[in-house]
């Protein structure tokens, strides 16, 4: 048989969609990524009951920082060492690293692994632990979410997790993996977040996670924003060695905040590990003052007096003298209100 040109531009196509499967399959997502060691020492973690403890049986109480985006400190550039060691200045022994889908993205993920591996280094040197923080914000089952930078799929938060995992399992600086930072629907206006559909797909993300790191602790934040956990209640996620999230904001409930937070909350605390990543207050005249961070040091000093006396762990938003509510005024780590605060709390209990 003569073969035309189109019969030979036809075979091709046809060789190279059959091979197309097998040359991927020759390498692997992740392929030619390194674990990373640990620079230091750090008692590794791991879950007991409602609490966190060290590889003696105590327990550990975690109180630090949530820090701003690598990305964003970058842009002011502030991505330092020196950032680091004011956070353990203040006597934090965890600091919180959120990281933007959009950053993720625009960075690629090996050059986004870079400052990790740094943030990671510099925490474990200081004798601080390290939460990494998947920060979107908005509905993951309708693909809705509340700003540009917050967009992301299933398949990149899965994707994100796996290269994570991979990259730091083993590692105790490493002690969490907060895996969705504030689920919302707007009530109803990002459409339907069924607490079992939402439930599920986490347990997906669990299951991945201990496949490839099992000493994992992942970090499941409740609705409204990470604020409510009732639905742990009736059905908790389905997996040992979890720990819960919530994001206490003054304005998420009025007056007798007590109450509101043990029903909405501080109940899971009685069986699970909790942690607050987020919550703090600001006067309502400061820069980027809004709701629901319009508060006082009554609401600071009610807040902590809940934590204690529970045994639940907190980072306060934010390190970061632009994003509010700030914890400082300005790069020379001068705190705010809100930051000296909590910086004389921290230096109080963590011992």
């Amino acid at each position: 048989m003569t073969y035309t040109p189109r019969h030979l531009r036809a075979l091709l196509i046809c060789v190279a969609t059959c091979l197309a499967p097998l040359q991927a399959a020759d390498v692997p997502f992740n392929a030619g990524r390194e674990v990373l060691k640990p620079a230091t020492a750090l008692p590794l973690l791991s879950v007991k009951g409602n609490r966190f403890v060290n590889p003696a049986g105590e327990t550990v109480i975690l109180r630090g920082l949530a820090l701003s985006d690598p990305a964003e400190l970058l842009k002011k550039g502030q991505w330092n060492r020196k950032y680091f060691e004011a956070a353990k200045s203040w006597n934090a022994n965890v600091v919180r690293i959120p990281v933007h889908p959009a950053e993720w993205r625009k960075f690629g993920d090996d050059a986004y692994l870079k400052h990790l591996d740094q943030a990671v280094q510099w925490a474990g040197e200081l004798g601080m632990y390290v939460i990494i923080d998947w920060h979107s914000i908005g509905n993951i089952l309708t693909g809705v979410y509340h700003r540009p930078s917050y967009i992301t799929t299933r398949d990149e938060t899965f994707r994100f997790w796996y290269t994570v995992a991979e990259r730091y399992k083993g590692n105790p600086v490493v002690a969490m993996y907060e895996l969705f930072n504030e689920p919302t629907n707007r009530e109803g206006m990002m459409g339907r977040l069924p607490w079992p559909d939402y439930k599920a797909y986490i347990e997906e993300l669990i299951y991945m996670i201990r496949e490839i790191d099992a000493r994992a602790i992942p970090l499941v934040a409740g609705f409204n924003w990470g604020y409510d956990l009732s639905y742990v209640r009736d059905e908790p996620v389905g997996f040992p060695g979890v720990a819960y999230v919530t994001h206490p904001y003054p304005q998420k409930r009025k007056e007798n905040w007590e109450e509101n937070w043990q029903r909405d909350w501080g109940f899971v605390a009685e069986k699970y590990p909790l942690v607050a990543t987020e919550f703090g207050f600001m006067s309502a005249d400061g820069p980027g003052a809004h709701v629901p961070v319009i508060a006082d040091e009554v609401y600071g000093e009610a807040i902590i007096k809940f934590f204690e006396e529970r045994g639940i762990s907190w980072t306060p938003w934010v390190f970061d003298a632009e994003w509010s509510p700030q914890l400082i005024e300005n790069w020379d780590f001068k705190p705010t209100r809100q930051g000296a605060f909590f910086r004389e709390k921290m230096r109080a209990l963590n011992k």
